[in-house]
């Protein structure tokens, strides 16, 4: 959690049982926890369905302006859960096929999700589960010692949370190649550098550092932010001319709100905007 003084109210604890944790700061910022320490916070059935449940709460409270999500314990999060995959036996591709719908699930929440969301990686982020996570966020900010592992085809499987997709956007075809099938171990500072997070930080900062980021999201205009979100993850695979249209609608639309009028003013003024989201 983050640090509390005696000036900062004590987060509504939303979801406070179970392998996904959810509290809802004063300011607007929802906290999400995995909470799987003992297993590196690896998804497995129960996890993901936690993790549907949370996002679900997110997408139904207005008064989430903001989601960080981090990790119990000494790892963000490795992926999907191998020896419940071994446990299977011939069973597993039904298992599978489960684990792998709520794991597409909890990622397009995310992407679609109005506020913006903020994953604080530590540790490994590792398989479909850690880095999909990390690729379906809108920010990254790890921790120096982090490190980031996609798994897949080392188990003889192939990436899932639309990792394929999404990755490849964010580094490029030739890397995404090479993270994917050879299965590198990739740093902090080699995944800021090739655009796979946001920023690095040092490791005793990350959680001050992720909440200021998720702070800052706050103080934004919640409809413009959820509009530009929407049209970035809209417009992967799209053509310009495909986008612009949308564009446009979403431009006159937030137009017409008084937050438009308030960052107007504010320009103007010289001065910081306080938006509401009308």
């Amino acid at each position: 959690m983050a640090p509390q003084d005696k000036k900062t109210p004590t987060p509504e604890v939303l979801i406070g049982e179970g392998p996904a944790l959810l509290a809802l700061h004063a300011d607007g910022v929802a906290h999400i926890r995995l909470n799987r320490p003992e297993a590196a916070n690896g998804l497995d059935m129960a996890m993901l369905k936690g993790l549907h449940e949370v996002m679900t709460a997110v997408h139904g409270d207005g008064r989430v302006r903001a989601v960080l999500i981090t990790g119990e314990g000494k790892n963000f999060c490795a992926g999907g859960d191998v020896h419940t995959f071994l446990s299977k036996g011939e069973a597993l591709p039904d298992y599978i096929r489960m684990a792998t719908s709520y794991l597409q699930i909890v990622a397009s929440m995310m992407m679609r999700l109005n506020a913006p969301v903020v994953s604080a990686v530590h540790g490994f982020a590792a398989g479909g589960g850690g880095m999909g996570l990390v690729c379906s966020s809108d920010f990254v900010v790890a921790g120096a010692s982090a490190k980031f592992l996609a798994g897949a085809t080392r188990v003889a499987m192939v990436p899932d949370a639309g990792v394929s997709v999404t990755l490849t956007q964010l580094v490029g075809l030739r890397k995404a190649m090479e993270i994917l099938m050879l299965n590198p171990v990739i740093t902090a500072p080699q995944a800021l550098a090739m655009g796979l997070i946001t920023r690095v930080v040092d490791d005793e900062q990350l959680q001050s550092e992720a909440f200021a980021l998720a702070r800052q999201l706050v103080a934004g205009a919640p409809a413009a932010l959820a509009g530009t979100k929407r049209l970035l993850w809209n417009g992967l695979g799209s053509g310009v001319d495909a986008c612009m249209p949308e564009e446009n609608r979403m431009q006159a639309y937030l137009s017409g709100m008084a937050d438009a009028r308030e960052g107007l003013a504010a320009v103007i003024e010289k001065r910081a905007p306080t938006f509401t989201g009308r």
